[in-house]
């Protein structure tokens, strides 16, 4: 005989959480490697944003440009940029010295906000002096090169 799931029951089994990043930049790389969540909460799930998948189909529906922001899927809720780094550091673990320091930083929406595009720019020079192409998932004219 079995049973319907009580909210309860539900909340409390671990989910799948996708982080949807440009695995060709060997900063986001490294950053998202080293993230790590609660085992209470889930399992981390490392996307590619320039391989073609269900999640980066839905990221381009909403009309959000992945060069922009990584992309946090927690359930059906969709964190993107600064909120994505402030969602995963409050599901992330308090282990080791970097995700100590990530939630430290990143745990505030205002302080995320005001470094995220810091960040960003951070990664576009990098990415521009290593002569990578934008993934461009909108398909914006002329949006190819950094």
């Amino acid at each position: 005989m079995s049973h319907e799931p009580t909210a309860r029951e539900t909340l409390a089994q671990p989910r799948e959480i996708l982080l949807v990043y440009d695995q060709d930049c060997p900063l986001c790389d490294s950053y998202c490697h080293m993230a790590r969540i609660r085992d209470t909460i889930g399992t981390l799930l490392l996307v590619n944003a320039r391989d073609d998948s269900d999640v980066m189909r839905e990221i381009t529906r909403r009309g959000l440009d992945i060069d922009q922001g990584m992309a946090l899927k927690v359930d059906d809720v969709l964190y993107y940029g600064a909120d994505a780094i402030c969602a995963l550091s409050l599901l992330s673990s308090r282990s080791g010295v970097f995700n100590r320091l990530n939630h430290w930083i990143f745990r505030s929406g205002t302080r995320a906000r005001l470094l995220y595009p810091v960040l960003r720019e951070c990664r576009n020079l990098f990415l521009k002096l290593l002569g990578r192409t934008k993934i461009n998932n909108l398909g914006l004219q002329g949006n190819r090169r950094f």
